[in-house]
Order: C-alpha cells, then sequence, then structure tokens
C-alpha cells in the first residue's frame, strides 16, 4: 500500500490497533500462482510473532508450502469523510474532497508450520491467554484426536507497514471540524475513526 509520510504510524502504534482488531487476511503467494491464497483468521500477535491455527484442509497450507513468506493483513476504524465535511469558516463546501479514513496493518514475515499436537496446543494456550484470560478452559492438549484436524502456525515479524489516514495533510483545525462531524453522525466506525484524529493530534 502507498503511505504518505503523515500517515505512516509511528513506533508501536501498530500493536495497539493490531491489539484491539484480532482478525485479519493471511495472505500467500505461493510459487506460479495467478492469484494468491487469502484466508480470513483470528491471531495474536506474542511478542514479535503471529500466532494462527486453521483446519489442516485449508488450500492456503499449500501455498505456504512452496513459499512460507506470507503477509497478515489488518484493516479497520474506516469512515467516509463527505467532501463538504473538509471545509470549515467562509470555504465554499463545494469545494472539500471527499475522501476515507482508515487504519491499515500489513506485517509481513516466515510463516513456520506445526503439526505436531505439542506444538499445536503450545499456539492455541497462548490465543487463549489473550482471547480468555482468567477464564477456566480445558486444556487443548487434552482434545487428543481434535488437534489432528488443525495445524498451527508461528510467523516471525520481518517487517512492519502501517497506515493511519486520518486527515494529518490538513491542520489541527480542519482535523478536529472533522472528529466533531463523526461525532455528530455516530455512524459504524465513526467513535473509532474520530478518536484516531484526535490522539495523532495530541501526539504530534
Amino acid at each position: 500500500m502507498f503511505i504518505h509520510g503523515w500517515d505512516s504510524g509511528v513506533g508501536d502504534e501498530w500493536r495497539t490497533f493490531v491489539a484491539s482488531h484480532g482478525f485479519g487476511e493471511l495472505v500467500a503467494g505461493g510459487r506460479g500462482r495467478d492469484v494468491p491464497v487469502v484466508v480470513p483468521t483470528q491471531f495474536v500477535v506474542e511478542g514479535d510473532e503471529v500466532l494462527i491455527h486453521l483446519l489442516r484442509q485449508n488450500p492456503i497450507w499449500a501455498a505456504i508450502d512452496e513459499n512460507p513468506n506470507v503477509l497478515l493483513c489488518v484493516s479497520g476504524d474506516w469512515a467516509f469523510i463527505p467532501s463538504d465535511w473538509k471545509t470549515i469558516g467562509d470555504e465554499p463546501p463545494e469545494q472539500g474532497i471527499p475522501t476515507t479514513y482508515y487504519a491499515s496493518v500489513q506485517l509481513q514475515g516466515t510463516a513456520e508450520r506445526i503439526d505436531d499436537p505439542d506444538g499445536i496446543a503450545e499456539v492455541l494456550r497462548a490465543q487463549l491467554a489473550h482471547l480468555q484470560p482468567g477464564t477456566d478452559v480445558v486444556d487443548p492438549a487434552d482434545h487428543g484426536a481434535r488437534l489432528r484436524a488443525i495445524r498451527a502456525m508461528r510467523m516471525a515479524i520481518s517487517e512492519v507497514r502501517s497506515k493511519f489516514k486520518y486527515g494529518g495533510n490538513v491542520d489541527a483545525e480542519h482535523r478536529l471540524a472533522v472528529a466533531d462531524r463523526l461525532d455528530d453522525r455516530d455512524a459504524p466506525g465513526d467513535r473509532a475513526a474520530a478518536e484516531h484524529v484526535r490522539r495523532r493530534l495530541s501526539a504530534s
């Protein structure tokens, strides 16, 4: 994806966003394929690794066997910004340029396929620790034969590309006006987008 300097994620900004979403698209290009394999999946980021489990029948495993370099793409907190929202005061509303605010993170790395039951159970334990903290659950290793129906994956993150497109190319007054209008409209995604606008302003 193309990232302007003012939209680029800063520091661990991507980690907070990814942790709050936890669902994305795993992309494996394989070798000699017309199109990559794309799988929607839940995931957990632990340190500098992505942890995932999928059914053994999932077609992405064949693509990973061909080429273990993969991408995990996570996007969200999007909101359409009408043209007249981009103007304030005496500025002609028709001169505003409509856009879409959104956040998107691409994690690149090498997939390590895990087939043994102990390794799969270890990944599942780590996922449950994030997704169901403090909850009594049966240890994954006790599911026995059911573990053979899935494979786990660890992806060591080698590169992060993050974009937070929330009006960073305009001044604070224009951005805050858009944030207020997002609050007033209160459609799905509007509150999250407004929070990003204000958070990024306070951090700049």
